[in-house]
Formats: C-alpha cells, structure tokens, sequence
C-alpha cells in the first residue's frame, strides 16, 4: 500500500504528548509521522482543506448489527404520531419487502403509543395475512399482529423470568411483549437468513462510517450477532472495529457464563471483531415500568420493579466473570439497578483484586446520590446523552414516574464526573440516533436542537465541554472496547482511523454543533466514508 498524505488540516490528536499537527503520513494502515509545517511527499494525498481532523470516533454503546438489520429490513416508526400512520407506514413497508418472511417494524414510541392502544387488532390492520412483530423505540417492549401470534404458540406460553405477555381479562394475548419475552417469541417466527444479517452489516456499517464511527462496542452479542460479526471479519468485510459483549441471562450460572464467554473470546481475539466483556441487563426502562427503582414510582400507579438478578446470583456471577478476567457491562435504568451493579462490581475486587477492566454501567438514568462516588475506579459511566432533554410526549412518562423530587439525579452527567467517574459518550443506536455531533451538542446545551423547538435546558448545570464530549468519544472510547494501545488518538504507531469535519466543533457555537458534516472518514488508512460535494 503507497503512503497517503492527510495535509492542510487542523488536526487535533487527542495525544496530550503531541496534541496539534497540520499533516499525517500514513504506511500500510498506520500512522508513520505527524507534524506542522512542510508535510514530506507522498504518492496519494488528500487536501483536507484548513478543516478540522480529529481520530475516527468510537461508539461504545450501540447495537450495530440489530440496527443494520432493521435499516435493511424493518419499517421505520419512530415519526408515526397516530394509529393511521403506523398502519400506513407498516402496509408501505409489507408492500416494498414481499420477500421477507416477517413484516418487521422499529421504534413506534412509548409516549405515543401504550399497552393499550397498541394490539394485534391494530396490526392486523396494516397486515393480516403475513407474521408481523413490531419493536419499540427502547426495543424493551414488542406488538405481534394475530397471525404472529398463532405461528409463535403465544396462546399457551408462560412469562418467562424477567418478561412478560400482556392478556386481555379473558386471558388471550393482546399482542405486546415486554422485556425476556421478546427473544423468545421472536425465535419461534420465520427467521432470517445470514444473507440479510450480512445485508444488515453493511448498512450499520455504512450508516456509522458516514458520521465517523472506526470502532463500536456492540452491546448485547448472541450466538447470532457471534456469527455474522465472525464471518464479516474472516471475509475482510468490516469497515471499523467490533468490540462484542456477550449476553449473560438469569439463567446462567457462573460456570455456563465462564465457559460460553471463554470459547468466544479464544475464537475471537481481535483486533477487528474480539469479545471481551459480558452483558447484564440488571432492570427494564420507565416506559413499560420495568425500572428497579430504591423508592415506588411518584406516579398515580406507583410500585416498582426488582433487579433482574437477585443480590447473591449477581456477586457470584460478577465475581467468576471478572476472576476470569472479563469486563462486566451492565444496563442499568433506575437507581436500584446501578445500586445492585456496584454491589456487584464491589464484591468482585474485593473476591479478585484491583485491575484494569473497564467495567462500565451504561444509561445511568436514576442514581441515588450516595452512589455517585463509588463509580471512581469501579465503573466507567457509559452515557447517552442524547436523553438528558426534555422532549414531550416521550419523555414525559419516564419523568413522572421519576417525579419532580428525584429529577436532579436524572442523567446528572456532572455529579458522575465530579465525584470522579471515568466516561465515554456513546448513542444506543438503533434506539436513537448514531449521530456523534447530535448527541455532543445535547450534551452541551441540555436541550434538543434549536430548530426543533426545544424546552428549556434540562438541568443545564450537569452539561459537559466540548473537550470533555471529544474524549468521550475517542480516548475514553477507545480504553472502554480495549483497544486503546493503538487506537483512540493519532500518534505514530496507531492505527491510521481519522475524520475530516466539515466546521471546527470545538469553536463553532454550541447549538451549531449538530449541523456538523463528516467530510471524510478513514479507518486503517483507507476511505470508508467520503461527502458527494466534497
């Protein structure tokens, strides 16, 4: 491979060692010199004009494959505003994709829809003659139409632990799915081919290439994800890095999970996909009230939720995975679920000792306030900042059920950093946007973008910097998918993973952060992603 010259550019490194260049050499994929004045020749260049370079961003929370795949495959319901609309973006759909054994459909919205106006009556309207299974925007919760119902036997299956099928008074099942349920049902459809989940790759990968995503860290890996992620890497068809954390369920024991993520971890060591941490989803989300939360929802309904892992089964688990040297990745939504993770993570270096794991606790809705220092050391806050806005009617339940008093400690991002707590910024993709500079500028302004009407900040006091939002999403990012000895930042050695912007986010004004255009993205030295008018 001929070298390639970056030059005329304003490149930040993120290297504190070396932190500003105007041109990067780059060899077979690696960065071989970074400097400031006359650039050395080289056979190719590319002019970045006087803009702005920064490393290739890293996605630390997303679900990459689930998300291509619904971009190849699922209708898109996250703008439906009415049943009418859902039912006519769902018959497009099932018009334009004859082929596909499931009319599938993505992110209709808990602040729009409910248990109760969303059935298998109403699906049946879109489609009636074809299985149809519908995710939420959360994808914590799911409608089938009737014919998928009777093809999936749901008539006469029982909640499974930590999921539930909702019934009518007679004890027929109206359609919705909340939580473990959903696989389980989702398994006895027509399944797709690996064909499609590769057709779902490339367009996650096109999607993440095109705002500057070289690395992700997909966060819920099955034997399917386990697969395709394989077949793409032994093919050379991955246009950015895969770090994978394996699922972990409540029925597993220290024993199976060890196993299971011992063989997976041998047979994919990296660099391009490797599995190197495990997955808990300690609780739900506020939409379908499955968020284990330390005090009864403020709500007129009230209650809570348990974990779901019981105190004992999650130190033992945490204590056997991090003993053979996993990262732990926990979801957690309410306050009570990051409580039963950090107890977790706490008896697991008291049982194994100290050591660099970057055990992370991704969301972070609802801490209690005497938790936010024990994170330091521990746990690396993953974040999605994109959600820390207020934005009616979504996320309007979530907060009420919250209420007024504990809304301080909502994605109260500064009390993390302040008491100490290592970051990374990341999207949940497909749940929400992927878009890096979207999420920076909420991050920032606490707000959603300025021509979409926002309300006012939501507690503008936890916003981050800019600088802060930048090493979230490249040094930091880089460390929380371990891939931080050679990626993360541009320094000779590192692998040559780099954007060109099209502004200078980090002096333009905040609320133009999101307007922000990738120009250009390279990972390992080749174009992945280039503007048509640039």
């Amino acid at each position: 491979m001929a070298d390639l010259l970056v030059h005329n550019a304003k490149v930040r490194t993120m290297d504190p060692a070396n932190p500003v260049a105007q041109w990067v050499l780059i060899r077979e994929g690696r960065i071989v010199g970074l400097g400031t004045g006359t650039p050395p020749d080289a056979p190719h260049r590319i002019d970045a004009r006087g803009q702005l370079v920064l490393p290739g961003f890293q996605d630390a929370h997303i679900h990459l494959l689930s998300g291509g795949l619904d971009l190849a495959t699922a209708a898109y319901l996250y703008d439906a505003t009415t049943e009418t609309e859902l039912i006519a973006l769902l018959r497009a759909h099932a018009a334009a994709k004859p082929d596909l054994p499931v009319v599938f459909g993505s992110g209709w919205q808990p602040g729009v829809f409910s248990d109760e106006t969303l059935t298998a009556q109403v699906l049946d309207q879109a489609v009636a003659d074809r299985p149809v299974l519908v995710y939420d925007s959360s994808f914590h919760n799911a409608c089938l139409n009737s014919l998928a119902i009777r093809l999936a036997g749901v008539h006469d299956m029982p909640d499974p632990p930590n999921g539930h099928i909702l019934r009518d008074p007679a004890g027929r099942p109206t359609g919705m799915l909340h939580e473990e349920v959903i696989p389980l049902v989702a398994a006895r459809l027509p399944a797709l081919t690996d064909d499609h989940w590769m057709a779902g790759l490339r367009a996650g990968q096109s999607h993440a290439n095109r705002y500057g995503i070289t690395g992700v860290l997909d966060a819920r890996i099955t034997e399917q994800e386990r697969r395709i992620y394989a077949r793409a890497a032994a093919e050379g068809a991955l246009t950015l890095r895969v770090a994978g954390t394996a699922l972990v369920t409540e029925a597993d024991t220290p024993e199976t999970a060890v196993a299971r993520l011992t063989a997976w971890r041998r047979a994919h060591p990296g660099p391009d996909f490797h599995i190197h941490s495990a997955k808990f989803f300690m609780d739900g989300v506020f939409e379908n009230r499955t968020a284990a939360t330390l005090h009864p929802y403020a709500d007129s309904q009230g209650g809570t939720a348990p974990c779901m892992f019981g105190t004992d089964e999650t130190k033992a688990l945490m204590i056997a995975l991090d003993a053979a040297r996993f990262a732990i990745h926990v979801h957690v939504i309410g306050d009570a679920a990051a409580r039963r993770a950090l107890e977790g993570l706490e008896a697991a270096r008291a049982a194994d000792g100290p050591w660099p794991a970057q055990h992370q606790l991704a969301h972070l809705q609802l801490v209690d306030p005497d938790d936010y220092v024990r994170l330091q050391g521990l746990a690396t806050a993953n974040v999605q900042p994109l959600w820390a806005r207020l934005e009616p009617p979504y996320s309007d339940p979530s907060l009420a059920m919250i209420g007024p008093a504990r809304w301080p400690d909502t994605y109260a991002f500064r009390k993390m950093l302040d008491a100490g707590a290592d970051w990374v910024l990341s999207s949940d993709w497909p749940v929400s946007t992927l878009n890096p500079f979207e999420i920076i500028e909420t991050a920032i302004t606490r707000q959603k973008r300025q021509d979409d009407l926002p309300e006012p900040p939501f507690f503008p006091d936890q916003a981050l910097t800019i600088a802060e939002c930048v090493q979230g999403y490249t040094v930091n990012a880089a460390r929380a998918c371990w891939r931080d000895h050679f990626t993360g930042m541009l320094r000779t050695g590192y692998s040559a993973d780099l954007i060109v912007l099209d502004q200078d986010i980090f002096a333009c004004p905040s609320a133009e952060i999101s307007q922000t255009r990738v120009l250009s993205t390279l990972f390992k030295g080749k174009e992945v992603w280039r503007a048509a008018d640039w």
